[in-house]
């Protein structure tokens, strides 16, 4: 028996320095090196302060900011520990609730758009954190944010598409905006403080 416990505790040991120790550094720096803004969080600066991520939403409720998604994450909107779909089937009532809520409190924000609510903006997305939505769902929002803000809507709506990206690599995905580069950009344009 001593003469098999040798082997498998040096392997035992090498494969936990391996494992434990090399692979995960040499990962960290092959992403700090090639890859340092996503590896350190994809981190959005506005000055000198981080004010979020790009790759995770934030809640915006107040009527002259663009809305996100809805966040499936309890008990905090987009808390990154928590990530996880709702798990609500389309048959069931509380995502029936759900909906119907965020439909009232879009008409309630902007009374005078009736037109069709874009799906992404009464729906969470399957992590609860999706940063960003449709092109459509933030032109559905522009009136309402131009009115509250006292901006053309022309002007609105020009920093709807300059915050707009494509697909990746022309192909895959959406196009989208990220909520938070947008709202930043409204800030730029005539801050509400």
């Amino acid at each position: 028996m001593k003469h098999s416990m040798r082997p498998a505790l040096v392997l035992l040991v090498l494969l936990t320095l391996i494992t434990g120790g090399l692979y995960p550094l040499a990962v960290t720096v092959v992403s700090q090196v090639a890859f340092p803004y996503q590896a350190n969080g994809s981190l959005i600066v506005n000055g000198d302060k981080p004010v979020g991520s790009e790759r995770i939403g934030q809640q915006f409720d107040a009527p002259f900011y663009f809305w996100g998604r809805l966040s499936a994450t309890t008990p905090n909107p987009y808390n990154a520990q928590n990530s996880g779909g709702s798990n609500l089937g389309p048959t069931n009532p509380a995502l029936a609730d759900e909906v119907k809520g965020r439909i009232a409190a879009l008409r309630e924000a902007d009374p005078s758009n009736t037109s069709p609510i874009p799906v992404d903006l009464v729906t969470s997305s399957g992590s609860g954190l999706d940063p960003d939505i449709s092109p459509a769902a933030a032109a559905y929002q522009a009136a309402r944010v131009a009115k509250a803000r006292g901006l053309p809507l022309e002007q609105v709506e020009g920093l709807i598409a300059s915050n707009t990206s494509g697909r990746q690599l022309g192909l895959f995905g959406e196009p989208r905006v990220n909520v938070l580069r947008l709202n930043l950009a409204l800030d730029q344009v005539k801050p509400v403080r």
